[in-house]
């Protein structure tokens, strides 16, 4: 267990990582055909719907994880970026949340988890 803080693009980066594995847990049983599975995976990992999730989180927030929110949407991004930079700001913020509670707090994890199973329908027909 990694006990002292991280850079804050580090968060973003493991986040990242574990928000995908999370959504794709949940498509995984929504269809066996490989297609489908990338698109369901690609309609919830996105910038876009990130920031939507994000927006439906943020009142679950602790003081730590708003404070973390706050500092993950001043990071400089990549000019090179295709998409929004405000967007993608949000989207970092959610992936930074997810991030350091995935390093430093196990359950609290589970607990966002648990209320983003609440928020996201995974009942769509693409």
């Amino acid at each position: 267990m990694i006990l002292e803080e991280l850079n804050i693009k580090n968060y973003a980066h493991i986040g990242d990582a574990v928000y995908e594995v999370f959504i794709r847990e949940r498509t995984i049983i929504m269809t066996s055909n490989l297609n489908k599975l990338h698109q369901y995976t690609v309609h919830y990992v996105n910038a876009g719907f990130q920031t939507k999730l994000l927006e439906k989180l943020t009142p679950h927030f602790t003081e730590k994880e708003l404070e973390l929110s706050r500092r993950a949407r001043n990071i400089p991004t990549s000019s090179s970026r295709r998409i929004d930079r405000a967007l993608h700001s949000s989207a970092t913020s959610l992936e930074v949340i997810l991030g350091y509670n995935y390093i430093h707090n196990k359950e609290r994890y589970k607990e966002l988890c648990t209320i983003m199973e609440g928020i996201i329908d995974f009942n769509i027909n693409l």
